[in-house]
């Protein structure tokens, strides 16, 4: 039904709210318009310059924004979808207009180096003919540029992957123990590497994988038994034996055997002859 209304009528509330609303007409040559009887049923009124688009997903993911939606109050999905989008691109163009690391690293060792050289030239030149606390000062310029070249290294650089193949994995804190070690399995033509704290060889197992991992279980930062459990959770690193090497009490480490995945342990002082089994499996 078409409701026909002169040029003269007087416009309802509705029809004033319709138009400070919409931008609209709610009248157009006599006649009541469609967007305001949409408007009126309660339907959205979409503005000429804008396009449906449809997308197609499975019903987890729709199940998935909607509870989204409803957690955060949202008013629709699509309102969240529109959000996201542009989220998005907000953020890649953000990422591309920003210098690559490596770039960053370059242009900041380039004024590092003027520091760090001029600094480095006056102290080692006129170190006797300055006041001290002048060339205190240089020094601690000289030694402040060191720091924070080492910083830009750690920060901006990607990290050098040293490339040394090796059968054992040695990870103790007594030097002395390390020694004597790698000495026993050089002889039996073997190499080795070790790492004083556990967050080292942490770090090391990353990039290499070695065919046997002896460790103390007392160590600076973390304890053995967290290493080890790090270690058999670690897809890549289950697989590899762990032997512990420890003077802590014998009924301590056998308690902790079948929580942390261990293969074995071995007291110290050590009883070499007990290592055979080690060779099985290098």
């Amino acid at each position: 039904m078409v409701i026909s209304i002169s040029d003269n009528s007087k416009k309802t509330k509705k029809m004033e709210d319709y138009e400070n609303e919409t931008g609209k007409f709610a009248i157009w040559r006599g006649r009541v318009t469609e967007g305001f009887k949409k408007w009126q049923k309660g339907e959205k009124i979409y503005e000429k310059d804008k396009e449906r688009i449809m997308i197609l997903v499975s019903d987890e993911v729709k199940s998935k924004w909607q509870n989204f939606v409803k957690k955060f109050e949202y008013t629709t999905v699509s309102k969240l979808i529109r959000e996201a989008v542009n989220t998005f691109i907000k953020l890649k163009e953000s990422n591309s207009s920003r210098k690559p690391l490596p770039q960053i690293s370059h242009e900041l060792k380039e004024s590092l180096t003027i520091i760090k050289g001029y600094s480095h030239l006056l102290f080692e030149e006129y170190k006797e003919q300055l006041d001290w606390e002048v060339i205190s000062k240089i020094k601690t310029i000289y030694d402040q540029s060191l720091i924070l070249e080492d910083k830009i290294i750690d920060n901006l650089e990607q990290p050098k992957v040293e490339k040394f193949s090796y059968d054992i994995l040695i990870i103790d804190d007594e030097l002395l123990t390390i020694n004597l070690l790698v000495d026993y399995f050089e002889m039996k033509n073997y190499t080795c590497k070790y790492f004083l704290t556990g967050t080292e060889a942490l770090e090391e197992m990353k990039y290499s994988t070695p065919k046997l991992i002896l460790l103390d279980i007392l160590l600076p930062d973390i304890d053995g038994f967290e290493i080890c459990k790090k270690i058999k959770s670690n897809e890549n690193l289950k697989k590899v034996p762990v032997f512990y090497i420890t003077a802590v009490p014998h009924s301590e480490v056998v308690g902790k055997m079948s929580e942390t995945g261990a293969d074995g342990y071995f007291l110290k002082p050590f009883d070499f002859s007990k290592f055979k089994i080690l060779f099985d499996y290098l």
